[in-house]
C-alpha cells in the first residue's frame, strides 16, 4: 500500500481549501464595508483609498508568502481582492493616458485592480485637468521610460497645477508586431506606433523591415486600431492592444533592450502618510549663478540622502532659465526630509513638492 493520496482525495482537499478561501475573502469584504460606514459617520468626506495602507499591506503579503507561488504573483492576487473590496466601500475612478488598450491604462489595472473603473483621456494635460476637476479620484500618466528617456510633457503639466503625486507604478514593456486577419504579410509596407515604441524597436526595424515606412500616431492602441481597416500595414503594441482589437501577433517582443520599462505616475489631490519605503518628488527653480546645481544638491549629499532621478527642463519665466525635477528617497515628515527641503528653500528662487508616496510595490 502506498501513502501516496489518490486524484479523488486531493480533489476533495482542494475543494475544502477552495470552500475556507471563499468565506475568509467575503469575511473580507464584509470588514471592508463596515470600514466604509465607519468612516462615513466620522466624515462624510472620507478619503477611501489609502496608498500608504495598501503599500503596507502588499509588502506584508510578499514578506509572509511562504510559496510556492512567487511573492510577485501572490501580491497580484491580493491587489485584486483587495480592489475588489474597495469598490464595496466606494468604486474608484481613474483616468488614464488613452485610448483603451494602452499600456498606460495596463498601468492604471496593475495599480488599481480591475475593479477601479478606468476612464480613457486624450492626452496628459485632460488626465490632470479630470483630476484637479474632482471628476476622477486618480489618474495614471507616463513619466519616463528606460529606453527614450523622460516624457517631458507630463514634467511640464506638474509646473502649473496643484496636483499631487499619490504613488508609482513600473510596467515591463513589450512590444510585438501585430497584424490583422487581412493583412498580406509579404506586402507589408507601412508600420504604425507611438513614436517612442518605435525608436523602442528601431534596431529591430531596421533589420526586419528596412524598407517599411514607419508611421508615428498618438498611442499604440490607436496604431492597432488602423491596421484593422489595411491590407499593406502592421503595428507595434502591447498584448492589451492585440487582444482588444483582435490581431495577430507575427514576432513577439522585438523591443531593442529586454529590460525596457515604463514608469507611471499616480496622480491625485490627497495627501499621502509615510509608508515606511518612500519616495518624494520636487520641482526646483535655481538662481541662475554660478554653481546653482552644486548649491541645490550639496544638502543632499550632507545628509545621505539618496536621488534617484534627476532632470532638467527650461523654465516657462525667462530664456535660458531652467528647473530641476528630482525624486529622492524619503517622505516630507521624516525630519532630515524636512530639514534637506528647508536649506533647498533658502538656496532656490522656488520650491514645489509633488508629492511624497510609496515606492512602487509591483
Amino acid at each position: 500500500m502506498t501513502d501516496t493520496p489518490n486524484l479523488d482525495s486531493l480533489r476533495e482537499r482542494i475543494d475544502d481549501l477552495d470552500n475556507e478561501i471563499l468565506r475568509l475573502i467575503s469575511a473580507r469584504a464584509e470588514c471592508a464595508k463596515r470600514v466604509a460606514e465607519v468612516k462615513t459617520q466620522s466624515d462624510p468626506s472620507a478619503v477611501f483609498y489609502r496608498p500608504e495602507r495598501e503599500a503596507q499591506v502588499l509588502r506584508r503579503i510578499m514578506e509572509l508568502n511562504p510559496g510556492p507561488l512567487n511573492s510577485e504573483e501572490m501580491a497580484r492576487l491580493f491587489r485584486e481582492i483587495m480592489s475588489a473590496c474597495l469598490a464595496l466601500e466606494q468604486p474608484t475612478k481613474v483616468a488614464y493616458l488613452g485610448p483603451e488598450g494602452t499600456f498606460t491604462q495596463q498601468a492604471a489595472l496593475k495599480h488599481f485592480g480591475h475593479s477601479a473603473v478606468s476612464m480613457p483621456m486624450a492626452a496628459i494635460d485632460e488626465v490632470f485637468r479630470e483630476v484637479e476637476a474632482g471628476a476622477v479620484n486618480y489618474g495614471v500618466v507616463p513619466v519616463e521610460n528606460s529606453t527614450e528617456g523622460v516624457v517631458s510633457h507630463t514634467l511640464d503639466s506638474f509646473i502649473d497645477s496643484s496636483i499631487h503625486i499619490c504613488g508609482e507604478v513600473v510596467l515591463r514593456i513589450h512590444h510585438h508586431l501585430l497584424i490583422a486577419d487581412t493583412t498580406l504579410r509579404d506586402k507589408i509596407s507601412r508600420i504604425y506606433s507611438h513614436p517612442q515604441s518605435l525608436a523602442q524597436c528601431r534596431k529591430w526595424l531596421d533589420a526586419h523591415f528596412p524598407r517599411a515606412e514607419r508611421v508615428p500616431v498618438s498611442s499604440n492602441a490607436e496604431a492597432a486600431r488602423l491596421v484593422k481597416s489595411e491590407w499593406h500595414s502592421a503595428a507595434i503594441a502591447g498584448d492589451m492592444a492585440a487582444k482588444l482589437y483582435g490581431l495577430e501577433k507575427i514576432a513577439e517582443k522585438i523591443e531593442d533592450r529586454p529590460d525596457n520599462s515604463t514608469r507611471f505616475l499616480i496622480i491625485g489631490s490627497q495627501h499621502v502618510p509615510m509608508s515606511g519605503e518612500d519616495k518624494t518628488s520636487i520641482v526646483v527653480a535655481m538662481r541662475n549663478q554660478p554653481g546653482a546645481l552644486h548649491d541645490l544638491l550639496e544638502p543632499f549629499h550632507r545628509h545621505q540622502i539618496d536621488l534617484t532621478r534627476l532632470e532638467t527642463r527650461p523654465s516657462r519665466t525667462g530664456v535660458w532659465n531652467y528647473v530641476f525635477f528630482i525624486d529622492f528617497k524619503g517622505h516630507v515628515d521624516e525630519p532630515r526630509v524636512a530639514a534637506v527641503l528647508e536649506e533647498v528653500r533658502l538656496r532656490a528662487s522656488e520650491v514645489k513638492v509633488l508629492g511624497s508616496y510609496p515606492v512602487g510595490v509591483l
